[in-house]
């Protein structure tokens, strides 16, 4: 292979950096401006992912089919007996009740999330896989104890053995025994979240002794979800069935939501980087239109301008948009992601850090790059183009 054409373009190369130096503050000024932007961009692309991904590894474990009763539009109590009517049908299995809530905080301005556990089962139905970290599970039989997660030992300062009072409905305070501490494969929907004996929550929340919030429901056959649905649709009208499925697709649909939402809100910084860069890109100076008319004169062709132009954008652009995609890295799975983080949470998420998975989404970053610097290197070439083609003579006389 001949190495003079290769020697060629590393000159040009060499060529361009130089040129970059030599107007190191325009350029360090829009490094910084494109870097920001990135970094925005990059850390919603980032957190969006890896909420998503802590999410769907959570609700793998969800069940089958839930059935919930809605009354007026809302979700209410479901009778036990909805239970022995699924049962009957052809193809479900078993038919277990499931006892949960929403407790207000008020000490803390958080959201709980409460879950029963059974007295035959060392986990509460429906939840996800949970990794004891300290202490034990709640043994059959026991009361007035409870396990809770990494978020809701944080806000309230609790380990094993320490109590967690929470109000009751007729506003009396109930005391829990902590005796252990729980993580899961994902912490975004288990960082709040308190477990109790079914019968400690039943008093709580004053739930009567034949009603449960939810009915989940073993599918033999799993193509036959939505047929087993609709059957419990004609012989329970007030009810509503929710497939695992469903619940996927609802929980994908919320963060892209919300994730659309943090780009529509930083859109006005990005079509201001945009109208920026245009204007620094196409705005040729006098000493850069001094340079293209000096080049042309000693012998450059137009093509080898157009490469020093290619590389002088290339250069600057993927500095900067590789610094953007460092410091969002850092930024979400480091740090916390602090700026974007509630937004995507909920209002039901405890707001204390939570470890997301490092996780890349080249699809994502793909697109980033194509839309940022892409762009940012056309801007540059094509007045060069336009210079380039111009009498040499014409263009420093411009200048």
């Amino acid at each position: 292979m001949d190495a003079q054409p290769f020697a060629r373009h590393l000159k040009i190369l060499e060529f361009a950096l130089s040129s970059m130096l030599r107007r190191r503050v325009k350029n360090a000024g829009l490094i910084v401006v494109f870097s920001a932007v990135v970094f925005l961009l990059s850390s919603i692309v980032f957190l969006t992912g890896a909420f998503r991904t802590e999410a769907l590894a959570t609700l793998q474990a969800s069940p089958q089919l839930l059935v919930q009763r809605t009354m007026a539009g809302r979700h209410a109590l479901i009778p036990l007996d909805y239970s022995e009517v699924i049962a009957q049908l052809p193809g479900v299995g078993t038919v277990t009740p499931r006892y949960w809530g929403y407790y207000y905080d008020i000490y803390t301005g958080a959201n709980y999330t409460l879950l029963g556990i059974t007295d035959d089962g060392l986990e509460a139905p429906g939840s996800a896989p949970l990794r004891l970290v300290e202490g034990a599970f709640i043994a059959p039989g026991q009361r007035n104890v409870c396990l809770i997660g990494a978020g809701v030992a944080r806000m309230r300062g609790a380990r094993v053995g320490s109590i967690v009072s929470l109000r009751n409905t007729r506003g009396w305070m109930s005391e829990y025994e902590v005796v252990g501490l729980f993580k899961s494969a994902s912490q975004l929907l288990t960082n709040d979240l308190i477990l109790l004996p079914e019968a400690d929550l039943k008093a709580l929340f004053a739930m009567p002794d034949d009603q449960a919030t939810d009915l989940m429901i073993e599918v033999y056959n799993p193509l036959e979800v939505d047929n087993i649905s609709r059957k419990i649709l004609e012989r329970l009208p007030d009810t509503r069935p929710i497939s695992h499925a469903e619940i996927l697709r609802t929980y994908e649909t919320l963060f892209n939501w919300r994730g659309g939402l943090l780009l529509a809100m930083f859109l006005g910084a990005v079509a201001a980087f945009m109208i920026l860069a245009w204007d620094k890109a196409t705005g040729l100076s006098a000493d850069e239109r001094r340079e293209i008319g000096i080049l042309k004169a000693i012998g450059w062709e137009t093509s080898d301008i157009l490469e020093l132009k290619f590389w002088e954008g290339a250069v600057l652009a993927l500095v900067a948009f590789l610094a953007g995609v460092t410091a969002g890295y850092a930024h979400v799975f480091y740090l916390g992601a602090g700026l974007l983080a509630p937004i995507l949470q909920g209002w039901s998420t405890l707001f204390p850090a939570i470890d997301l998975a490092p996780r890349i989404e080249p699809y994502g970053l793909a697109v980033l790059l194509l839309f940022t610097v892409a762009p940012y290197i056309v801007a540059t070439i094509v007045p060069a183009w336009k210079a380039a083609i111009t009498d040499p003579d014409r263009v420093m006389r411009s200048a």
